[in-house]
């Protein structure tokens, strides 16, 4: 019996020891400070980093209930569909018209003339953290990039941090009101052919009239 206890209590701790080893880490430190020992930093080694196709929308762009199709926080609910088949129309109306009622100004379309700066704050604010960028678009209510950078929660804070850039230079420009929708979605490249279909997707957004740039000629269009 007390063997069986001790191998429950070994693999427990090594799950939770690789769920949080900092947190961890940082609770040994505090015990360490509290009994009079000075806290030791702690040198992780950083990230493997990867590629990444990020893309994130405006304030207001894609709603609960939306016809292209949604997803709700963490899968809590199943949505059929997705935004290449659709649910059936009118499915989900009564949560989009839930979803209109709950915003707080008009959803957000980024004006052409803006999509230059909205681009270029992004890029320069990935580049300053340290991100490869491949290519980067900014169409009226959404923005995509390819871009390697550590894995972890690094996608997500350089995002929030390229976004908060961005949206400082339109606020300089006068713009009011809210500019982002809350999320990202953050989608790991799988190998080289889902890095070149991104890296050409991304691409065709000139067509619709997005602003695009890309590593080749580091310019915009």
């Amino acid at each position: 019996m007390i063997l069986v206890l001790l191998v429950v209590m070994i693999v427990y701790y090594q799950k939770a020891h690789e769920r949080s080893f900092m947190g961890f880490a940082q609770q040994k430190a505090h015990e360490r400070s509290f009994m009079g020992f000075a806290p030791r930093s702690i040198i992780m080694p950083p990230p493997e980093p990867r590629w990444y196709h990020i893309t994130t929308h405006t304030y207001g762009a894609w709603l609960h209930g939306d016809d292209r199709s949604f997803r709700t926080r963490h899968h809590r609910e199943h949505i059929e569909g997705d935004y290449k088949h659709r649910p059936p129309q009118g499915q989900y109306t009564t949560q989009l018209e839930r979803s209109r009622k709950l915003l707080k100004q008009p959803p957000v379309t980024i004006p052409a003339d803006l999509r230059p700066v909205v681009g270029i704050a992004m890029l320069e604010k990935l580049q300053e953290y340290g991100a490869q960028v491949l290519c980067l678009c900014v169409n009226g209510q959404h923005v995509h990039f390819l871009a390697k950078m550590p894995s972890g929660p690094t996608p997500r804070l350089w995002t929030a941090y390229a976004k908060r850039e961005a949206t400082f230079r339109l606020k300089a420009l006068n713009w009011t009101g809210k500019l982002w929708a809350v999320r990202n979605k953050i989608i790991p490249i799988k190998d080289r052919k889902h890095q070149l279909n991104v890296f050409h997707y991304i691409l065709r957004h000139e067509q619709e009239g997005g602003w695009v740039w890309d590593f080749r000629t580091a310019t915009t269009k």
